[in-house]
């Protein structure tokens, strides 16, 4: 099973590179794949490439679940 995050748009580097943020990390991706992106984009980011545009309230709605899967699992364990 393959997994891809959504990820903000922080910069835009030359040679198809950009630094994305998922949930205040900065990484640096290329996003070759990807066309007309600009800072505050969101973009699905899978082993360090941008696969796809997506809207940004979707993203949000995303990355919360992640975020409350994340809690319930901590809870689970303790």
């Amino acid at each position: 099973m393959c997994l891809s995050v959504p990820a903000e748009v922080a910069r835009i580097l030359p040679n198809d590179m950009a630094i994305v943020s998922v949930d205040g990390v900065r990484i640096e991706i290329s996003i070759a794949l990807v066309q007309d992106l600009a800072p505050g984009d969101y973009v699905l980011v899978h082993v360090g490439f941008a696969l796809a545009k997506i809207d940004a309230a979707e993203a949000r709605r995303t990355l919360k679940l992640l975020q409350e899967l994340g809690r319930a699992g901590l809870e689970t364990n303790s």
